[in-house]
C-alpha cells in the first residue's frame, strides 16, 4: 500500500461535508473519484493535502503525512486543483520550472542540469514546449492546464492527486493526458488520484474508483464493481447505463 486515507470527515460549521472516507491507494493505480457536484471530491482532496481542518489521518508508505516536512512532502505528493488564475506574466518555461523548488537549496536557487532535463521532459511530455517562452496570461484554458500538468511532472512525486485535470481540454488532450498517466505510474512507487465526471474515463484508464454522494462514500473498490448500474442510478438520479447506450447509437 502506497498511501492510505483513514476516517476523512470536514465539517463547516453545522455541516458535514465529507463524512468518513477511507480508501487505500497502492503503487501503479489510477484512483477515480466521482461523484455529482457538490459530493465533496474537492474538499476531500484538500483535506488529504492538509490545506482544510479535519479529522482522520493521512498514511505515506505508513507514516502519517503530517510529519514531512513542506519540502519533503513536495517531493512524494504533487497536486493540481481545478482552478488556476495566474497574476503576473510569467512565462510557461518559469511556471513549469517551479515543480523544480523542493529539490533546490540555497539562497539564490539556481536550477541543476538534474532540474533543467526534467523540465524539459515534462514539457516535451504535455506538448508545450513550442509555446516555452509564452506569457501564462496569453494561454487558452487548455494551454494553461496543460502548463500546470507539466509543473507537476517536473516535480516528480510518488503520487499526483488531481482535481478534474481534463477540465479546459480538446478532447485529444483529454485522451492524451491519460494516456500520458497511465505511462507515468507504471514507475515504481507511483500513483494517481484524480476527480473525474466522465464516466468512460473511469472505464478506460481507472483500477479503482470511490464514488460519493453528499460526502459519504457510496460504493468503492474495483471499477467493474463501482460503476455498476444499481450505483450510478441512485447518486445521478439518471439511468447512466441506458442513457450511455443510447447515445452510442448516435455513432453506428
Amino acid at each position: 500500500m502506497l498511501l492510505e486515507i483513514k476516517g476523512i470527515s470536514v465539517r463547516i460549521k453545522d455541516r458535514k461535508i465529507v463524512d468518513s472516507i477511507s480508501f487505500k491507494v497502492d503503487e501503479h493505480d489510477i484512483y477515480m473519484v466521482m461523484g455529482p457536484n457538490g459530493a465533496g471530491k474537492t474538499t476531500l482532496f484538500k483535506a488529504i493535502m492538509g490545506i482544510m481542518p479535519h479529522k482522520g489521518k493521512v498514511f505515506l508508505d505508513g507514516i502519517d503525512i503530517e510529519t514531512f516536512k513542506p519540502k519533503e512532502l513536495a517531493k512524494k505528493i504533487g497536486v493540481l486543483s481545478q482552478k488556476h488564475q495566474p497574476q503576473f506574466a510569467h512565462s510557461v518555461y518559469d511556471v513549469v520550472s517551479l515543480g523544480r523548488y523542493a529539490y533546490q537549496s540555497g539562497i539564490f536557487r539556481r536550477l541543476s542540469e538534474k532540474d533543467k532535463e526534467k523540465i524539459e521532459e515534462a514539457l516535451v511530455l504535455t506538448g508545450i514546449e513550442d509555446i516555452r517562452d509564452q506569457s501564462v496570461l496569453t494561454l487558452s484554458g487548455g494551454e494553461l492546464q496543460r502548463t500546470f500538468l507539466a509543473q507537476l511532472f517536473a516535480q516528480d512525486p510518488q503520487i499526483l492527486i488531481l482535481d478534474e485535470p481534463a477540465s479546459h481540454l480538446d478532447l485529444q488532450y483529454q485522451i492524451a493526458v491519460f494516456d500520458l498517466l497511465v505511462k507515468w505510474v507504471r514507475e515504481k512507487k507511483r500513483a494517481v488520484i484524480a476527480s473525474v465526471h466522465d464516466l468512460n474515463t473511469v472505464y478506460s484508464y481507472g483500477t479503482k474508483a470511490l464514488l460519493m454522494n453528499r460526502g459519504k462514500v457510496h460504493s468503492e473498490g474495483a471499477v467493474d464493481e463501482v460503476l455498476k448500474r444499481e450505483n450510478l442510478k441512485s447518486v445521478y438520479n439518471v439511468d447512466v447505463a441506458e442513457w450511455m447506450k443510447n447515445l452510442l447509437k448516435h455513432w453506428e
